[in-house]
């Protein structure tokens, strides 16, 4: 399975932006880290970050024929205000999920509202960093067969 990791904006800051909020870890961190799990799950990630909301866009459109199964997206501030990465979405139907790292239903009401995430198949926020890794955890579970539609009542 092959997995495209994609970053919003200012995402490339972390480390240093608002730490308080996001935490201290660098983007590579959090890139190695998912790179490191992925290998023990045997799934291959790619990652990709970009302050350009055309060239997130661009790598939704790209991601089937570039051989990748899902992605697993933070889109930044475009979460609020990007309704062509939502409509790259729709009219893809790659599978995704959305994560942020910080909870935004507990943040200033703008941040409420996602606009791709009624096309998620999950949305995972509020964690730091580890909304990363348990994004991919979510995605392989769904792979393998134990994901929400499998689960016994």
């Amino acid at each position: 399975m092959r997995i495209l990791v994609l970053h919003g904006p200012n995402l490339n800051l972390l480390g240093q932006r608002e730490p308080d909020i996001y935490g201290h870890l660098t983007l590579d961190d959090i890139n190695q880290e998912l790179a490191e799990f992925a290998k023990t799950c045997e799934v291959e990630i790619e990652a990709f970050q970009s302050n350009a909301e055309h060239l997130l866009i661009e790598q939704v459109q790209q991601a089937r024929t570039n051989g990748f199964d899902w992605i697993l997206i933070n889109p930044g501030a475009y979460t609020h205000t990007s309704i062509a990465l939502r409509d790259a979405f729709a009219a893809t139907q790659m599978p995704f999920v959305e994560v942020h790292m910080s909870q935004v239903a507990a943040r200033e009401p703008f941040r409420h509202q996602s606009m791709i995430a009624e096309l998620a198949h999950g949305t995972i926020s509020g964690f730091g960093a580890d909304s990363y890794l348990l994004g991919l955890q979510a995605i392989i579970n769904h792979e393998l067969g134990r994901g929400p539609s499998q689960v016994e009542s």
